[in-house]
């Protein structure tokens, strides 16, 4: 399998940012890891061999980018403000720094992201929110309300990072059309602590004639890596 290391220094973010490449053609995708977890946790938890026998192939190539979690929303040493201005960065860096590369890499139509806990809410929001650079998106165990990590604060920037409330307020016919091409898969367990914000946000998209799917797993300790191992594998 082809498997590449990449790292180069964000001027959006002011650091070195690394990733992992693995595949040489097919369908790229994008993946954001969990809370605290790092560029090479996919590979680390086993979904990169999972999906090995659609990479090698080429029917599909991942790009595993780093986060900056806990400099955004986990950073209790900084004002909300900053909290979200730097999430803000952080997608920057993602649409005009990652998928520039991606598609000098890769000319393949259509781009999924996808992301387990944590990173199921990146998946979800970059792709909801810019549906003409995503085709599709995957979140498994994707929690979508983040208003409890930023104690209160409220602005623009909030709104529109947060699907449960920009997503009712949608009327823009050619987004919302943009967004019905979409593939958008949700996957939660019975007894995944995000299971009813997987729920909720699978009705708001119902009530906006937005197609999706919401599969909920009957397994136990559905919020962790044995369970998304086989998610991933049934629906990417």
């Amino acid at each position: 399998m082809n498997r590449e290391y990449h790292k180069w220094y964000s001027s959006r973010l002011g650091r070195d940012m690394e990733l992992l490449v693995f595949g040489h053609a097919g369908l790229p995708v994008i993946v954001f890891p969990t809370s605290g977890g790092t560029f090479h946790e996919f590979e680390d938890r086993h979904m990169i061999s999972a999906l090995a026998h659609r990479i090698e192939p080429g029917n599909l190539q991942v790009f595993c980018v780093d986060a900056v979690d806990f400099e955004s929303w986990y950073n209790k040493n900084v004002p909300p403000r900053w909290r979200i201005a730097r999430h803000c960065q952080f997608e920057d860096y993602v649409l005009n720094e990652v998928l520039p590369l991606i598609r000098m890499k890769n000319q393949y139509p259509g781009l999924v992201s996808v992301g387990c806990s944590f990173g199921g809410f990146h998946a979800a929001n970059i792709a909801l929110r810019h549906p003409w650079q995503f085709s599709g998106l995957l979140s498994m165990s994707g929690a979508f309300d983040m208003s409890n990590f930023l104690n209160g604060y409220h602005d623009q920037d909030v709104y529109f990072n947060q699907p449960t409330q920009y997503i009712p307020n949608l009327s823009d016919h050619s987004i919302l059309e943009q967004m019905r091409r979409q593939k958008i898969v949700l996957a939660s367990g019975w007894d995944d602590q995000c299971l009813g914000q997987n729920q909720y946000l699978s009705r708001l998209l119902g009530e906006k004639a937005i197609p999706h799917n919401l599969y909920i797993w009957e397994t136990h300790n559905s919020h962790d890596w044995p369970t998304w191992e086989k998610m991933v594998q049934y629906y990417l």
